[in-house]
């Protein structure tokens, strides 16, 4: 048998404006990865491996400077998000994966 257990936080300031950032750059990396699959299938008829998109993130980091502040575990989940997000559209017919929104707000 499983179980769960949800716990509420109450992170400070600090805590929240760094949980803000996380939001973003993952939103940010997963809508990255959503455009280059796209336009890889639409040119050469292949998709874009996860491991390939990881790679990637380390050239993102040098190009976007605030990406270094993000931890890269937060960055390659949200790439292994997209993968998952493709598998369930191959598999179980399920809807095309969609771009994340900003004016989506999170709630702490």
């Amino acid at each position: 048998m499983l179980k769960a257990y949800k716990y509420r936080i109450y992170p400070n300031q600090t805590q929240q404006e760094l949980i803000a950032k996380h939001i973003e750059a993952c939103r940010f990396i997963y809508n990255w990865a959503l455009e280059n699959e796209i336009k890889s299938y639409e040119q050469d008829g292949k998709a874009i491996s996860g491991f390939e998109l990881n790679k990637q993130i380390r050239v993102l980091k040098d190009e976007y400077e605030w990406l270094k502040e993000i931890n890269s575990q937060s960055l390659q989940g949200a790439t292994l998000n997209l993968e998952n997000a493709f598998t369930k559209f191959f598999r179980e017919k399920s809807g095309f994966p969609k771009f994340k929104s900003k004016k989506k707000e999170e709630r702490f």
